[in-house]
């Protein structure tokens, strides 16, 4: 897709045109996964409506039925094994979005991202509305509640790979880690958003909860099919210079006199995408995978504890933090040059302070809300620049040669190995929370150990190294 025609400004030498166009590609992206993660939280808030304390409330005279303990309830989650089924809901999402992250990335590389994005969107729109309309159409299946979230989480999975080839695409490495920490708080921005616009409607009409979030990353699709740009090879035609090599944040565009150094040949071959085994192959991208596989087996449980509702509210808290963790953690790594190292530092010290929140965390709302702004910056900074900054660094490894088709498969086999650790973590915590809570924390802890040793990897020198 060709926006600007050769005559355009951008060939006159002036860098406004090229940084108007980054900047405003970053706030898309930003929006697009804002509204990704607006979607996902409604079911979070809306489970304390599903099923609830029926005892404290006024049963309505005309209500049919004679349950009087559960009639406030939605079924099928009215019954003894609710948590169960809660369970399943959940692991239909996390289980089909862990599986299909691995062939997101692979037809995100083959398929240009502007229509990979919009089709995720509007798909991701369709089955959160169809999640809500449940309530509407009175639907009381649970495998119809499992099957649209396994569906959703399937196609969830388009939007990660996807924005972050894109940011990639657009800026180079000089200062990547603190861009794109700034960049991925629309994760926790989503989350809060989500929370606000599931709790306006969780109590009157649950089914809002999902219908309105799901207009609105519809409708954001919309504008990605509009208004995206890829890359900055789609603003000159096929036949100019090359714009912005991904080697450098310092690059500029070629002047209209300069010649083109770069042959077609080499272009054509940096064109193939790369495949799964060969995305496997980069140096860095197993360890770092298997890193976040260790780290987010601790994300969800900082405040499990809580009733469902409460829950909630203290959630924003932690997403709070993990919109400081994130932006400290790539304004560091590009000081220091360590990418690695940063993470390996900020999991360090999530160990104490999970131990600290266990015995302290709780003798007072002040103290559970300072514990939870800084477990949320120790926890999500190594997921966010593992998850942004880290991926974008694979994928232009200088092992590919210049091949930038490699951005997304990277980033979906690293998100994807996450993903299963998000699986795993509340089925371990459900099996080991019955022996004491005590017990929940020391896994935690074990996890982020787990992910030290795995950080202790050799790297490759461009993550280690200024």
């Amino acid at each position: 897709m060709v926006l600007c025609s050769p005559q355009n400004p951008l060939q006159d030498g002036s860098l406004k045109p090229a940084s108007w166009y980054r900047g405003f590609t970053l706030f898309l992206t930003f929006l697009f996964y804002t509204s990704y993660h607006l979607s996902r939280k409604p079911i979070s808030i809306v489970k304390s409506q599903l099923h609830r304390n029926c005892s404290t409330l006024i049963r309505p005279p005309n209500l049919n039925g004679t349950d009087n303990e559960t009639w406030c309830d939605w079924a099928p989650f009215d019954k003894d094994n609710y948590q169960t089924l809660f369970g399943a809901v959940d692991n239909s999402f996390l289980v089909a979005y862990a599986i299909g992250m691995f062939f997101s990335g692979i037809f995100g590389e083959r398929v240009p991202l502007r229509y990979y994005l919009t089709i995720g969107m509007l798909l991701s729109g369709l089955f959160t509305c169809l999640f809500g309309l449940g309530f509407y159409l009175n639907i009381h299946s649970i495998w119809y509640y499992a099957f649209v979230q396994a569906m959703n989480g399937l196609v969830q999975t388009t939007g990660w790979p996807a924005v972050v080839a894109c940011v990639g695409n657009w800026f180079g490495k000089g200062k990547r880690g603190f861009i794109m920490g700034v960049w991925n708080s629309h994760t926790s921005v989503g989350n809060i958003l989500g929370s606000l616009i599931a709790g306006v409607f969780v109590s009157s009409a649950w089914g809002m909860s999902f219908i309105v979030p799901g207009i609105i990353i519809a409708s954001t699709g919309v504008l990605c099919f509009f208004f995206l740009v890829e890359s900055e090879s789609d603003l000159l035609d096929n036949e100019k210079e090359p714009l912005l090599q991904n080697s450098s944040s310092n690059e500029i565009f070629s002047s209209p006199g300069q010649s083109n150094s770069i042959s077609s040949e080499p272009a054509e071959e940096h064109t193939k995408a790369i495949s799964f085994c060969g995305a496997l192959r980069i140096p860095g991208v197993m360890e770092f995978s298997l890193c976040l596989l260790f780290a987010k087996l601790f994300l969800f449980v900082y405040c499990s504890h809580f009733d469902p509702k409460e829950a909630g509210d203290m959630s924003t808290l932690f997403d709070v933090g993990g919109i400081v963790g994130g932006i400290v953690a790539g304004l560091v790594s590009d000081q220091t040059g360590g990418r690695a190292s940063t993470c390996c530092v900020m999991l360090i010290l999530a160990a104490p302070m999970l131990f600290l929140y266990n015995h302290i965390g709780q003798y007072s709302l002040a103290t559970t809300i300072g514990m939870l702004l800084v477990c949320g910056a120790l926890v999500n900074g190594p997921y966010a620049l593992i998850t942004t900054a880290v991926s974008a660094d694979l994928g232009t490894h200088e092992s590919l040669r210049g091949n930038s088709r490699a951005l997304s498969t990277v980033t979906a086999i690293i998100d994807g190995t996450g993903s299963i650790g998000a699986a795993l973590g509340p089925l371990l915590a459900g099996l080991i929370s019955p022996t004491g809570w005590n017990n929940v924390f020391f896994m935690l802890v074990t996890a982020d150990i787990l992910a030290c040793l795995v950080n202790g990897f050799p790297w490759p020198s461009s993550l280690t190294q200024a």
